[in-house]
Parts: C-alpha cells; structure tokens; sequence
C-alpha cells in the first residue's frame, strides 16, 4: 500500500539515524521508498528541510505529494528561508495535493514541536512491523496515512456548475438594457476568472500525479536493475 510517512525525533541526530533505517529497509526490500526529506521545526513554528532525496526526480518534491505535506508541516508561516534549493519551491501549502487528510497534519503537528525533526516519506508498504520495530529503539513516533486517489469530483462540479452561471448571464445580457450590461459584463468575466482557476488547477493535480508515476517507475526501474546485475 501506498502511504505518506512522518517519523518525529527529537534530535537532528536521531532523525539522521531514522533516515538510515528507512533506507536499509528499501534496500532489504522489506518497503519501497519513493522519496524523503528531513524536516526541522523552528522555534518560530516554520519548518526548514535540511535533507532531501535527490536521486530521482520526486527528489526535487516539486508539485508532490510530499511536496505539500512539508508545506503543510510549516503551519501558517510555511518554509524557512534557508532551505535546500529545489526543495523549497516544491514544498507548497495544499491540502489537496497532499492526498492525505487534514487530520493527519493535526495530528503530525501536534507531536512535531519546535525543536523536533521529521523524516517524511512517500513509501509503499504491505505492512508496518518492518519500519515501527526500527524506528521504536531510535525514538521515533510514526505516524502514516494511505494516500488517496486525487478527487477530481468536487472540482468537476465547481466547473460546470460556473459554466451554468456563465451561461445564464450572457442569456440575460443579450436581453438586458444598456444600463445593466457593464455590471453583466463584469459578473461574467468574475465568474470566468473562477472558471480559469479552477481549470488550471485541475490540470495542475493530473500533472502533479503524472510527475510521481513516472518518478517512481523509475525509481522501480532502477532497483530492478540493480538487483539483476548483483544476480549475475
């Protein structure tokens, strides 16, 4: 199963060593890692990435899921200035994006205080023994949540919902008198406004979910590569 990994420490040194842990069970085999990054909460409440995966294109987090779970972790103020380049472009604010719910940053949130360090994770996992019983002697709280299909249903709605609206004012302005057709016009290039929004954004997520499918196929391709020339 697909999941979005959050592993709290209460040092940069701990969290380095969950780092490591996570990655030998990628190399075991035991779970698939997609992407990484660890997170340090500031005493102001933002959050600075002071290590990311760069070894595929998911490293950069731009437009990910992980992405904008970091984002998230940040709070209202966001990202630090200071972070790594590349990684804090990428790390946005966006609910959506994340395909993980509200909840879950609650609840991340709440156990990654100032001073704490995270490491996040996009991982696949068929169960959770393997990183719970590494992270535990560390000192690390694990916190995981399965990522959900990104709905598109409420965004469909929205658009053929304004579409409607569109509709219906250019029929009243067609019949309206001049003295009503400057506020008609405004509404409707309001609402085509909205209506471009929301189209970018709907573009914006099926981008963002095609630029993680062919990261981790690559990802995959390179593990299976790997493991065919130590068979041989």
């Amino acid at each position: 199963m697909e999941r979005m990994l959050v592993v709290v420490f209460d040092s940069e040194s701990k969290a380095y060593k969950g780092k490591e842990a996570l990655l030998q069970l990628d190399r075991e085999g035991s779970i698939s890692v997609y992407a990484y990054a660890v997170v340090a909460k500031n005493a102001d409440g933002t959050a600075t990435v002071k290590q990311g995966d760069d070894s595929a294109p998911i490293g950069t987090l731009a437009g990910t899921s992980i992405g904008s779970l970091i984002g998230l972790l940040g709070g209202p103020l966001g990202l630090a200035i200071g972070a790594s380049i590349g990684l804090l472009a990428g790390a946005t604010a966006d609910i959506d994006n994340s395909r993980i719910g509200a909840d879950f940053v609650d609840d991340v949130t709440k156990v990654l205080l100032p001073g704490r360090v995270a490491v996040v994770a996009q991982v696949s996992e068929e169960w959770t023994t393997p990183v719970d019983t590494r992270m535990e002697p560390i000192g690390g709280i694990v916190f995981r949540r399965a990522l959900s299909a990104v709905q598109d249903t409420v965004n469909a709605e929205e658009i053929v919902a304004i579409k409607a609206d569109i509709a219906q004012l250019k029929a009243e302005l067609a019949q309206a008198h001049a003295d009503r057709m400057t506020k008609l016009h405004e509404k409707i290039n309001q609402l085509d406004s909205k209506l471009q929004a929301q189209l970018q954004q709907a573009k914006d997520r099926r981008q963002a979910l095609e630029r993680e499918a062919q990261a981790k196929a690559q990802v995959l391709k390179a593990k299976a590569a790997a493991a065919k020339a130590s068979a041989s």
